[in-house]
């Protein structure tokens, strides 16, 4: 089985065992690092997955969207502790297609388009207040139409490269598995917990 395979089967588990609505298994930690050496990470929501790779969307003039800019290569972490289980992705990242976010972005709820429109996510705000009318404006402004994709916004995929599969055993003997593709192919290796 390759890790792409055991992915999917352990989100499959991680859907279907949700404890609740409160908990999306979507949900991953997104690690990025800029030129600087700065490492950020932050939660977003994966939309994607399959063997061309993990896709996530954001706006490319927020912070994670400037550190992939200057250094696109990320990593992901999923973690599912109701199964007691995480996974780590590693890997370069590329824009997806204009086509494909355009796609996505027209499949949100309208008032998230809006807000993706209206939200110059990053930069410092004077207020809530200004946030709030700035989206208003823009609800009328636009009513009756369709919204346009903003020209800063859109989707990344993650090809990955190592993967580590980590599940709780008792008395911190856990299990990690860890994949690295080494000249196409997927090495699997056991690690030591």
């Amino acid at each position: 089985m390759n890790p792409i395979q055991r992915f999917a089967l352990w989100y499959r588990a991680a859907a279907d065992r949700s404890p609740g609505s409160w908990f999306d298994p979507s949900t991953m930690t997104l690690a990025t690092c800029g030129r600087n050496g700065d490492v950020t990470a932050r939660m977003v929501l994966l939309k994607a997955f399959g063997p061309e790779g993990f896709v996530f969307y954001t706006n490319y003039a927020s912070r994670k969207g400037s550190q992939l800019s200057e250094n696109p290569r990320a990593a992901l972490v999923f973690h599912w502790p109701y199964l007691r289980r995480q996974v780590r992705i590693q890997g370069a990242v590329e824009r997806v297609s204009r086509e494909e976010s355009a796609t996505y972005f027209h499949s949100r709820p309208r008032p998230s388009q809006l807000a993706a429109s209206a939200s110059r996510q990053s930069e410092i705000l004077p207020s809530r207040k200004s946030l709030i009318e700035g989206f208003k404006r823009l609800e009328e402004s636009l009513a009756g139409q369709t919204v346009p994709l903003p020209e800063t916004w859109g989707g990344y995929r993650l090809n990955p490269v190592v993967f580590e599969f980590w599940r709780h055993r008792e008395n911190r003997l856990h299990d990690r598995f860890r994949y690295r593709k080494v000249e196409g192919d997927w090495i699997s290796e056991l690690l030591a917990p």
